[in-house]
This record gives C-alpha cells, sequence and structure tokens, in this order.
C-alpha cells in the first residue's frame, strides 16, 4: 500500500514539472513572440521620427542658403562701383570687387553681364569675355524688375541655382548681375549618413539627390534606374562608421522607409529612403536577451528538481515517526482548543463589554471637547451684556444676546453631529459659499482671538468659492484648526496666523501658525492623540475633523513648514458652476 502512495505521488510530481516546463517554453514563445512586435513597431517608430527631424533640419538648411543669397542681387544690382563700371565700361577693378563679395556672402560664383549678355567681370576670371545671351537667367532678369531664380541642368549632370537680377542707370538697363548658389554642398553632407535624399522641384524633377543617377528623372524613373536599397548601400559604403552594416535588410514586407516633407520654396519637396537594418539588429539585442533570460530560468527549474528528488527520498524515511508523533500531539492540540473555546466565549463577552464602555468614553470626550468652545464664548458674551446693561446701553447687549442665541443653536447642532460622527454618517450637504463660512468661523471664535495679541492675516479670491458641505461641520473644522494654531502659538513671541483660500481644482483653505511645529505625523488624526498639558484637550479635534472632511470628499493634511510651525490643508472638491450658482 505505501509502495502505491509512493509511486502516485511520484507520478504526480512528474507530472507537475512536465506542466511547469512546457507553461515555461510557452511563456518564452509568447514573450518573444510579443517583444518582437511591440518592439519593431518602437523602434521604427524612432527611426521614422528621427528621418522626420533630418528632412526638417535639411528643408531649413536649404532654406537658409536660398534666402541669404537671395537678396545679394538686389544689393549688388545698386552697388554704385559695378554701376560705374558698366556705364564706364571699365572693368579692371570689377572682377576683385566681385571675388571679394562671393568670399564675404559664400556664393559659388558671381557674374557680372553687359546689356548684350557678355561676361565683363567675374569671381571666376576663366569665365570672362563668355557670351550669356541666351541664357535663362540672362534673359529672366531682363524680362522682370525684380530677382529672378533659376535653377536648370549644367553640363555636368547636375543643376545649377542662380539668382539674377537687371541693372538699371537713369531707369535704363546697362546690364545683369548673376549669383551662383552652391547646393551641390548640401548632396555631399547628406551622402555621410545612411539615407538616400533627393529633392524635387514643382515639376516632379529631381533637382538634388544623393544618387547623381536620379537628377533630371522623376521619383519613378529614378527608382527603376537605382533602387533606394541600392543607394543607401552606396550611402553606407561611404560612411565609415556604418560600413560593416548590410544594406539591403528587408522587413514588414519593405526594404526601406521613405519619409517626404515640402520646402517651402517654389513647390519643392525632399524626399529621403532609410535602411531597417538597424531596428532588426535592436530587436535582435533585446529578444537575445530575452532567450538568454529564459534558459537560465529553465536551467534553473532543471537544479530545483533535482535537489527536490533528492531530499524526497530522506523526507519519506522521517515522515512514518513525525506522522506518529503529530498524531499524539494533535490530540492534545484538540483538547487544547477545547478549553480554548470555553474561555474564549468569556472574553468575547468581556471585550463587548469593554468596547461599549470605550465608544461611551470617547463620545463623552468628544461631547465636552466640542461644546467648551461656545461655553467660552457664552461666558464673554454674557460678561460683556452685564457690562453693557450696568452702562445702560441696552442695544448693544441685546446683540451679544442674539451671538449667545446662535452659539446655542450651534451647541444643538455639534451635539447633533457628534452622533452623526459616532455612527459614520453625515446629514445632506448644500452648496455654500468657503468664505462665509470662514468669516463666520471667524466671528465664532473672536472672543479667543481678543483675548490674545495674535496677528490674524487672511488672503482670499475675489469671487465666492463655492462647495457642496455642511455649514456646521465645516465651520467646525475651521475653528478647530484655529483653536489648534491659538495653542501652538502661545510660547512665541510674535505670534501669528496665516489663513490662504484658494480656487483652482480643488478648494483649499490653508491654516499656518509659526508655533512650535508637529513632533509626530504619523499619529496627529488619531483619537486622543495630543501634545497638550492635561486639562487643555483630549486629542479628539483634529480625528473629528479629519472625518468630516472625509465624508464631504475631500482631505485634511498637515505638514510641518519650512520656516517652522504647523501648516494645515483643508481641500474639498470645489462646486462646477460655483460662480454662477453664487451669483
Amino acid at each position: 500500500m505505501a509502495d502505491t502512495d509512493d509511486h502516485s505521488i511520484q507520478g504526480g510530481v512528474s507530472w507537475r514539472i512536465r506542466a511547469t516546463l512546457i507553461a515555461l517554453f510557452l511563456a518564452a514563445v509568447g514573450v518573444i513572440y510579443v517583444s518582437n512586435d511591440l518592439l519593431t513597431e518602437r523602434f521604427t517608430n524612432a527611426t521614422r521620427s528621427r528621418a522626420a527631424v533630418r528632412l526638417a533640419l535639411y528643408s531649413g538648411n536649404l532654406m537658409s542658403e536660398l534666402q541669404r543669397s537671395s537678396v545679394v542681387p538686389l544689393l549688388l544690382s545698386r552697388d554704385p562701383t559695378l554701376i560705374g563700371a558698366l556705364n564706364s565700361t571699365d572693368y579692371s577693378q570689377s572682377s576683385q570687387r566681385l571675388i571679394t563679395y562671393a568670399e564675404e556672402i559664400g556664393a559659388a560664383s558671381l557674374l557680372l553681364l553687359d546689356n548684350g549678355g557678355r561676361v565683363v567681370a567675374s569671381s571666376d576670371r576663366n569665365r570672362i569675355g563668355a557670351n550669356q545671351q541666351t541664357e535663362a537667367y540672362f534673359v529672366g532678369a531682363r524680362r522682370s524688375n525684380d530677382t529672378v531664380f533659376i535653377a536648370g541642368e549644367s553640363a555636368s549632370g547636375g543643376y545649377s541655382f542662380t539668382y539674377s537680377r537687371k541693372i538699371t542707370s537713369d531707369r535704363e538697363t546697362i546690364g545683369v548681375i548673376v549669383v551662383a548658389v552652391d547646393l551641390a554642398k548640401f548632396e555631399q553632407s547628406w551622402s555621410g549618413i545612411s539615407d538616400a535624399v533627393m529633392v524635387t522641384n514643382s515639376e516632379g524633377l529631381i533637382i538634388l539627390s544623393t544618387e547623381p543617377r536620379w537628377r533630371g528623372r522623376t521619383v519613378d524613373e529614378a527608382l527603376a534606374t537605382q533602387s533606394a536599397p541600392s543607394a543607401i548601400q552606396r550611402a553606407i559604403q561611404a560612411t565609415a562608421d556604418w560600413a560593416a552594416l548590410p544594406a539591403n535588410t528587408f522587413l514588414l514586407g519593405e526594404s526601406y522607409m521613405r519619409n517626404e516633407a515640402r520646402i517651402p520654396f517654389q513647390g519643392w519637396r525632399i524626399i529621403s529612403f532609410t535602411t531597417f537594418a538597424s531596428i532588426r539588429e535592436r530587436v535582435n539585442g533585446v529578444l537575445a536577451l530575452e532567450i538568454m533570460g529564459f534558459a537560465m530560468l529553465l536551467a534553473l527549474t532543471f537544479y530545483v528538481t533535482s535537489r527536490r528528488a533528492l531530499s524526497r527520498s530522506v523526507f519519506y524515511a522521517r515522515e512514518s515517526a513525525e506522522l506518529r508523533a503529530l498524531n499524539s500531539a494533535l490530540q492534545r492540540e484538540i483538547a487544547e482548543r477545547e478549553r480554548a473555546e470555553k474561555n474564549l466565549e468569556v472574553a468575547e463577552q468581556t471585550l463587548a463589554q469593554s468596547s461599549k464602555l470605550a465608544a461611551l468614553g470617547e463620545m463623552s470626550a468628544a461631547v465636552s471637547h466640542e461644546l467648551n468652545q461656545p461655553l467660552a464664548a457664552m461666558k464673554t458674551y454674557l460678561a460683556g451684556a452685564r457690562l453693557l446693561l450696568t452702562r445702560r446701553r441696552s442695544d448693544e447687549a441685546l446683540a451679544s444676546f442674539a451671538r449667545i442665541d446662535d452659539l446655542i443653536e450651534r451647541m444643538g447642532a455639534i451635539t447633533k453631529q457628534l452622533k452623526s460622527y459616532a455612527r459614520k454618517g453625515g446629514d445632506a450637504v448644500e452648496p455654500i459659499d468657503f468664505k462665509a463660512s470662514l468669516s463666520s468661523a471667524l466671528s465664532m471664535m473672536e472672543p479667543q482671538l481678543k483675548r490674545r495679541k495674535v496677528t490674524i492675516t487672511r488672503s482670499l479670491p475675489p469671487a465666492p468659492v463655492m462647495v457642496m458641505a455642511d455649514r456646521v461641520r465645516l465651520e467646525q473644522v475651521i475653528i478647530n484648526l484655529l483653536r489648534n494654531a491659538l495653542d501652538a502659538t502661545k510660547m512665541a513671541s510674535d505670534p501669528q496666523i496665516d489663513l490662504i483660500l484658494s480656487a483652482g481644482e480643488t478648494a483649499t483653505l490653508t491654516v499656518r501658525d509659526n508655533g512650535h511645529g508637529i513632533e509626530d505625523l504619523d499619529a496627529l488624526f488619531e483619537p486622543f492623540y495630543t501634545t497638550k498639558s492635561p486639562g487643555d484637550g483630549v486629542g479628539l479635534g483634529l480625528a473629528i475633523s479629519s472625518g468630516i472632511v472625509n465624508d464631504l470628499g475631500g482631505r485634511l493634511k498637515a505638514r510641518n513648514g519650512r520656516a517652522g510651525g504647523a501648516v494645515f490643508e483643508v481641500q474639498l472638491p470645489i462646486l462646477e458652476g460655483g460662480q454662477e450658482a453664487a451669483e
């Protein structure tokens, strides 16, 4: 029988091991599959973003060069030295002046043509004397009163870019100034990266390109002549840092990523083709780390399995002796549990009685704490009324009696709210103005504030701050915070209390004092926790206030100020449309 049990246990263990290995293998396949998709998408988006940024930089560089060169013909057409040379036909100093201008502005070349189209001065002296009468930049400049831009094919197979403008004297055309813009330097800088880049004009013809075979063709014709992957491979071979990477990498059914952007100049567009090789390498690197991690986990599983098999044989040898000892211990434990259950029934009855007494004591202390404040105010108002009556100032005495009547109503409301606190419930709330509740609480605290020389500063917004709350309970919270601030500043040489009410995402009242601060922030809101002397407080004010604010859907927070003292914040949800409700 024992042998049968051992075989069944071993069979169960073996089945669990096989299930664990299968689950581990499936988890590895699933994680690698999901990681491949997520990482491929993530790295592809990152590569596409970087390509878009590069296109924006390329476009900005082109526009900067074109705009910088566009103002040169206008300035040179008004140069009195060049105008005098055309009028006098004395060009001995003109070429040297154009060479100086070309070096200063960074232009490819400068040409000065007379009215017949002959080059009379040039930054390249080899071109002096050439006839440019049929060139587009000469013809266009004579026909227009503005600067003319011409992009035409050059003899070397590329494109030349020129700005030209006619020079006039006494309203008569006497010559043409031509500024050649060097955009080929951008092709050389683009060829140093792993992208193939081209720029097309408004007709869709390629005028700048990292691949010379593409110039003068449309995009489709260019790709048929030299594919983008092959052009990228040429760019990679031209850059030493990328020489070891493969150029023709196929991913997601394509061999390159195409990005296109508009250049804000005569309908030009810039297009780039980016290889996917770096994306595949980064994804494979992460997948290799994941496979290595799963391999290590699998090896650890085999190690744990072998250790368990070794310890299981020792365990079976001791199991029978332990079971006999366990059986006798179990019998003793059953007898002990029966005795413990009888003792537990007696303890439960005693605990129930103790809980009732503790609740009664907490409620009595809460009533005493919350009624001390109105009773102290009533005593002050009665003394003032007695003095006013002796002086026959009955109207002012009646005002004091009216305040006493308000305090009596408040005492009734406090006892009602304390009952609500005891049963963890709340009364109906209504839209109220936080500013009005703060003013009412300050009025309630007026006798204590007059007895103490405390500086009260208030910072209130001009508009009402509307919240959904119970007016009496909210004033109860404010009074508790003010009383704590007064007690905390007893030993301060220049006591000060700051009241700040702000309205943003929440309505926040900040009560800040310059007292001794808070020693234990963690136990601050626990019932019966207090740092006051015996007889000055029982430690229920902040616990009750925190419960009230939580019932109203807000938060009561406390911290120590940077300059000393304590800072309390009452945060309540602000009432949407509170401004309209107040109006």
